[in-house]
Parts: structure tokens; C-alpha cells; sequence
């Protein structure tokens, strides 16, 4: 206890370093800076030394865990990643909502917040995905991956370039998000159940934080600031109703409107703005 004590004293001292030298920007953005450098080496460290991440579910009890729930393997899921918490949520579907199953820390991301642009930038995506089967790699070099689909159709539409931007095992990234081996193989467990039930594509939103008003207040002058409060209809929907939105690329920018509450599977992104088309079917 004391060992890991000192570690994350340690870890604390170096980040608020790190942080404050490296990034002189508004107090709020410093603070911002500190937590997520904090929690990139406390991962990191942790991992190094063998430890399992502190927050991570009891992997040993998905049965138990599931059964709790009141779910089951199979149902539909819902993946949400907040950058600056270094978190991924996994919601899966109980009746006509999604409810929230587990929280798993992620073990790296790399780059800034902020989405990603180009090929070689290190950045890490954000914004929103749809996974399929096809999207799987259970060969891979990082133990099992999932791609995101960067870059989708609002991508390609602003000139991003990148490709193989994953959910991966491991603890390294270099514009993935490296969940662990143990986390990606409970995480694999359920997506490809749910694939197997008849979902046939998942949801996966990507923020830099949690978009609430007051936050993105903090963060108006920001760089990606407009980006951001494109990003926000979609995750107020889903705070609102737990019920994946159905995203759209409208003139340059992406629109979201209410999800179909029957519907099992995340529509892919097409071009439509909401309030001159029907739904989607999915």
C-alpha cells in the first residue's frame, strides 16, 4: 500500500511538472493538462510494473457482472470514449434504452485533445463511428483490435487522412487507444455477441470531455471549439434519452437527431440534414 502510495505521489509531482512548464495556457486548460498527464503515467507506471489499472471491473465476474445488470451476452452495445477521464464506456441495450454496463480505463491515447487530421499527426480520433464485423482483427499485433472507421464520411469531407486507428490490447498508441489485453479481451467478448445476435454495426462516440454546457464554456476559445459544439447535440441525445442518436453529415457538419428506440443496429453516416429526410433504417 505504501509502495503504491509513493508512486502516485510521484507520478503527481512529475505531471504538474510536465504539465505546467510545457503547456502555458488559461488555469482552467492547465488543470486540464495536470489530471490527463497525471493519469497517462499512473497508467503507464502501473502497467510497467505488472498492476492492473486502478478502476478496471473485476474481469473475472462478466458472468456475475451481466447477471446483475440484468443483461446478457448478445444484447446491443453502445462505446463511448471521454479522452481527458482516459475512459471508454460500454453501454449495452435492456428493453428500449441503453444502460451503462462498465467503465474500463484506457491505458494510453496519444496526441492532444483535439480530432485527428493527417496521417503521422499521433492524434487520436474524435467524433462519431460506426464498427462492423469487417472492422475486427482478432489477429492483431495488439492482441485483438477493433477500427474505429477513421476517417468517415465527415472526415474525408474536411480532408482528414489516416488509416488503422484502432481499440487495441497493450498500453501503447501512436493515434489508438490502447485498452490493455485483459480489457479488450472482455470487451471482445461482448462486441462480437453482439455481432452475433444480429447487431450488425456499433455505435462508438468519441469526446475530448464531457460536453456540458458549462465546459464547453471553458473551452470557447479554443482552437477546436466549433468542432465541439458540433459534437455536443449528439451527446446531449444520448445524456437525454440512452438511446444512440442518429448522426448525419449536413453541410460540411454533423447533425443528430432522436435514435429509433427498436432499432438494434447504429445506421452508418451518410449525408442528410434532419430536418429534410426521413429516418434512416437500420
Amino acid at each position: 500500500m505504501l509502495r503504491r502510495l509513493l508512486i502516485v505521489l510521484l507520478i503527481l509531482a512529475a505531471a504538474l511538472g510536465i504539465a505546467f512548464m510545457a503547456y502555458p495556457q488559461p488555469w482552467y486548460r492547465s488543470l486540464d493538462r495536470v489530471w490527463m498527464a497525471t493519469r497517462h503515467l499512473n497508467q503507464r507506471v502501473h502497467y510497467g510494473l505488472g498492476y492492473q489499472l486502478p478502476g478496471t471491473p473485476d474481469l473475472a465476474r462478466l458472468d456475475a457482472r451481466l447477471a446483475a445488470a440484468g443483461l446478457r451476452r448478445g444484447s446491443p452495445i453502445f462505446v463511448r470514449i471521454v479522452k481527458s477521464e482516459l475512459m471508454l464506456e460500454l453501454w449495452m441495450k435492456r428493453g428500449e434504452r441503453f444502460v451503462h454496463f462498465a467503465s474500463y480505463p484506457i491505458c494510453y491515447w496519444s496526441g492532444r485533445l483535439g480530432p485527428k487530421l493527417k496521417i503521422g499527426d499521433h492524434q487520436a480520433p474524435e467524433g462519431f463511428y460506426t464498427v462492423s464485423r469487417a472492422q475486427l482483427n482478432p489477429n492483431s499485433r495488439w492482441h485483438r483490435s477493433f477500427n474505429l472507421g477513421f476517417p468517415n464520411l465527415y472526415d474525408r469531407a474536411h480532408g482528414r487522412t489516416g488509416a488503422y486507428l484502432m481499440v487495441h490490447g497493450g498500453c501503447s498508441s501512436i493515434g489508438c487507444y490502447a485498452m490493455t489485453n485483459g480489457v479488450i479481451d472482455e470487451l471482445w467478448d461482448l462486441l462480437t455477441a453482439a455481432l452475433d445476435g444480429g447487431q450488425a454495426r456499433f455505435a462508438v462516440q468519441v469526446f475530448p470531455f464531457r460536453l456540458t454546457k458549462a465546459r464547453l464554456r471553458a473551452y470557447a476559445d479554443h482552437r477546436w471549439a466549433a468542432f465541439w459544439r458540433e459534437l455536443q447535440p449528439g451527446y446531449a441525445l444520448f445524456e437525454r434519452t440512452h438511446i444512440p442518436p442518429e448522426i448525419s453529415l449536413c453541410e460540411g457538419k454533423y447533425a443528430a437527431r432522436p435514435g429509433d428506440p427498436a432499432a438494434a443496429s447504429a445506421p452508418p453516416l451518410r449525408r442528410f440534414c434532419p430536418a429534410s429526410e426521413p429516418p434512416a433504417q437500420s
